[in-house]
């Protein structure tokens, strides 16, 4: 995020770190279901605010959601003022090629697990084999689970996963 505010104030924008906003939510999530954009949207923003970003999927992948954000400057783009006509179209262009990236990967991913599961692969996280038999020994040796845990740095969690299995 620092590289991002960097190359916003050599552009020319006076920030102050309490007017930056962060969040660390997938562009693909809904712009409005996003608690830290809809804060800012509807309690920080005012008319005439402009919302300046580095890249444009910084901001989301949704066509609809870039769309209905207001006063947008994207600094990575030809034409930055994405008020103007030029904007308009140069913004409904990219966030059209964006939502059809977010929809092919979407597509590639379900083809990839459906070609996994047909050629038997196991999906998944890989069976942390040496932690069951860690948790066994320290099981064997009379340790409580909380010792074991101890012992073996591992979280209660992990532990309790592993205490039964054979």
């Amino acid at each position: 995020m620092q590289n991002q505010i960097i190359a916003i104030r050599q552009k020319g924008y006076d920030i102050s770190d309490s007017r930056v906003v962060s969040e660390t939510v997938s562009g693909s999530v809904e712009a409005m279901k996003r608690e830290q954009f809809k804060m800012l949207i509807n309690h920080q923003m005012e008319t005439g605010d402009m919302l300046v970003v580095l890249k444009l999927d910084r901001l989301g992948r949704d066509n609809i959601d870039v769309q209905n954000t207001i006063n947008v400057v994207c600094l990575d783009l030809p034409v930055a003022d994405l008020s103007s006509a030029e904007g308009k179209l140069m913004l409904q262009m990219f966030a059209t090629f964006a939502e059809f990236e977010r929809n092919r990967i979407r597509e590639r991913t379900k083809e990839g697990i459906e070609r996994a599961k047909v050629q038997g692969k196991k999906l998944g996280r890989p069976e942390a084999h040496n932690t069951t038999i860690a948790v066994q020994a320290k099981k064997a040796g009379g340790l409580s689970q909380s010792k074991t845990a101890q012992e073996l740095g591992l979280g209660i969690a992990t532990i309790k996963r592993h205490w039964n299995k054979v």
